[in-house]
């Protein structure tokens, strides 16, 4: 009889409990009390939520972010010492590659003549004082023959005067005739370095000139006489060829260089720096170079060389030269870029880097690192450059401090103050 008496009371309780939940506690109490149901779940698990929700709530009470070694190596998290450094201030001024002008040559025709060889292309590669092309030349021809006549000249009469000389001693020779050889012999040297010194305005050796007459003497069919070869003035490359094999040149009317040579592996940069920041700006300043063009990340660093004492007129601003190193010759002149003048070299205790700071709660904090983490610290900032803060409290040099990444440490402090709050 009692159990049909129970099953129907927990029947009666099912049916309550689906209905009114909040009635569901008495029917188990009375089920527990007819000895047919346990007693009610007690409040383990909602204990365990709150000791959860404390644990939260400490750490971000405290800034702490607990984490292994192994989760701060996933989650990419560079640490480094914090040290001292150099804070450096910069001016952005827009600017124009351009050739260095000390590097820059011509190849002129320094006589009248025809050109028969041009031995460079466009865009060659020349070495300092290797031949890049050959004219033909009548003025060089006379230059020569003159040189070398008057070189049997002084030969000739070399041999008359000492002759002279040694009869005038036997007493063979009249005092006349000695004169007169001497005059002839001084007379011939004179008009040899007179020779000598017109082949050397044409850009001629007299010792090459002699060398090759002799060469000639022994190939009757070859002369090189009329040959007159250009050299180029520097190394570099060939950036304008303005002559073709057959033209005259020399003449009033005719081109007056062969080829533009440029020497490119260091260009300028001409900048135009406004009156106001003129003072700050100071030769022998680094400058860092970046093209003004899109997706141009590349970077270069020059030195200012030269800063005009004149400003212009119209513009109320000063010419300012930058040398760049181009070895690569990436650095095309006519390339606009902008440059960052270094006005401002300042030596700092304790400097960190941007990404090494996060915003929380208003204030900017660092997260040192600890054996069991990283702990969020607030640092007073001074004096700041475009890649680090001078820190004036809060740290000292040889912590180690979180610099890369540190965004993921701000999350993770941001979800424990959450769970704090729920």
């Amino acid at each position: 009889m009692r159990i049909l008496v129970s099953a129907a009371v927990l029947a009666v309780g099912i049916v309550i409990g689906a209905a009114v939940p909040a009635a569901s506690g008495l029917v188990r109490d009375g089920l527990a009390a007819l000895g047919l149901a346990g007693p009610a779940p007690g409040p383990a698990p909602e204990k365990a939520g709150h000791d959860h929700d404390h644990d939260h709530a400490e750490q971000a009470e405290a800034g702490v972010i607990r984490m292994s070694p192994e989760q701060v190596a996933a989650q990419d998290i560079t640490v480094a010492p914090v040290t001292g450094g150099i804070l450096a201030r910069h001016l952005l001024v827009p600017g124009t590659i351009t050739p260095d002008t000390d590097r820059i040559a011509r190849v002129p025709a320094r006589v009248v003549g025809t050109v028969v060889e041009m031995r460079k292309r466009l865009g060659d590669s020349v070495r300092k004082d290797e031949v890049v092309a050959v004219l033909d030349s009548r003025e060089v021809a006379d230059a020569k023959s003159e040189y070398l006549t008057a070189l049997v000249q002084v030969e000739l009469q070399t041999i008359n005067f000492e002759r002279q000389q040694k009869l005038l001693a036997s007493r063979s020779a009249s005092e006349s005739a000695f004169q007169s050889a001497r005059a002839a012999y001084l007379e011939t040297r004179l008009r040899t370095d007179l020779a000598r010194q017109k082949l050397s305005a044409l850009g001629l050796d007299a010792a090459e000139v002699t060398a090759a007459q002799r060469r000639d003497e022994a190939t009757p069919t070859l002369s090189t006489l009329r040959r007159y070869e250009l050299r180029a003035p520097l190394a570099g490359r060939v950036v304008e060829r303005r002559v073709d094999v057959g033209s005259a040149v020399g003449k009033e009317g005719d081109p007056a260089d062969l080829y533009l040579l440029a020497d490119l592996t260091t260009v300028w940069i001409e900048l135009s720096v406004p009156t106001l920041d003129l003072a700050q700006v100071q030769e022998g300043a680094r400058v860092t170079v970046t093209p003004i063009r899109e997706g141009g990340e590349s970077r270069a660093e020059g030195r200012v060389i030269f800063v005009s004492p004149f400003l212009n007129p119209e513009t109320r601003s000063a010419r300012v030269v930058v040398a760049l190193p181009n070895a690569d010759l990436a650095w095309r002149p006519g390339t606009f870029v902008t440059a960052e003048l270094e006005i401002a070299r300042d030596d700092v205790p304790v400097r960190v880097p941007k990404a090494a700071l996060q915003t929380v709660a208003g204030a900017r904090v660092v997260f040192v690192r600890t054996p069991d983490g990283f702990a969020m610290r607030p640092v007073e900032l001074g004096r700041s450059d475009d890649e680090a803060y001078a820190v004036k409290a809060g740290l000292a040099p040889g912590e180690a401090i979180a610099v890369g990444n540190t965004f993921l440490l701000k999350a993770e402090l941001g979800k424990a103050e959450a769970g704090h709050d729920d």
